[in-house]
């Protein structure tokens, strides 16, 4: 279930930063922002658990990240 919201999310994400580059940075700030804030909930377990509990948290943040940048950079690219 988590990971369809992520993906959900990188759609939408890279869809609005195709479509409007500039005011697509502010949601993916407060999507950063959101999942910066479970992982670092998430490595206040102790030892290994706190890195395998954190780690979903940085995968999807980055690949929140990654959908932003491809949708801006492809409409850069875009011949219009």
């Amino acid at each position: 279930m988590i990971v369809a919201v992520v993906i959900a999310g990188c759609v939408l994400l890279a869809v609005l930063a195709f479509l409007l580059p500039r005011l697509s940075r502010h949601p993916e700030r407060g999507t950063q922002r959101s999942l910066g804030a479970g992982a670092r909930a998430g490595s206040k377990a102790p030892g290994v658990l706190g890195r395998l509990f954190s780690k979903p948290f940085h995968t999807s943040s980055r690949a929140v990240s990654r959908s932003g940048s491809a949708g801006r950079r492809t409409r850069g690219r875009m011949p219009f």
